[in-house]
């Protein structure tokens, strides 16, 4: 049976990555603050690029370049209304991610109020 080629990678060898490295390879695309913080918003609703850049304090060719590393990695999706790009989130379970992060931070930080301001930002609905 032929396998179609990427590069030097077949899609046979990218089919039988183990689950560890294809997890490693998720956290790693996470491991962003600017994604991070792209993805908390998008957690609570869909956001055009302006209300993105407006939330977010960098350039927007760094915006431009996290969110199509998100888009690359299939974690958002992206369509255009009038002349607005939207994006929203491609799986709920990432809002449940960052939920789970932001209280295994909590746990550690209590008493120290290391992020205390930060962590009331996303709150489960």
């Amino acid at each position: 049976m032929p396998t179609a080629h990427h590069g030097n990678t077949t899609a046979a060898a990218v089919m039988s990555v183990p689950l560890y490295q294809a997890k490693s390879e998720f956290f790693r695309t996470l491991g962003h603050p600017v994604r991070i913080r792209i993805l908390e918003l998008l957690a609570e609703g869909d956001r055009a690029v302006r209300e993105l850049g407006v939330q977010i304090p960098v350039e927007q060719s760094s915006l431009s370049q996290q969110l199509g590393i998100l888009r690359r990695t299939s974690l958002v999706a992206s369509h255009r209304i009038g002349g607005e790009v939207i994006y929203s989130l491609t799986a709920p379970e990432v809002r449940d991610l960052l939920l789970a992060a932001r209280r295994i931070l909590g746990d550690r930080a209590a008493g120290m109020g290391d992020f205390e301001n930060d962590l009331a930002v996303v709150r489960p609905q």
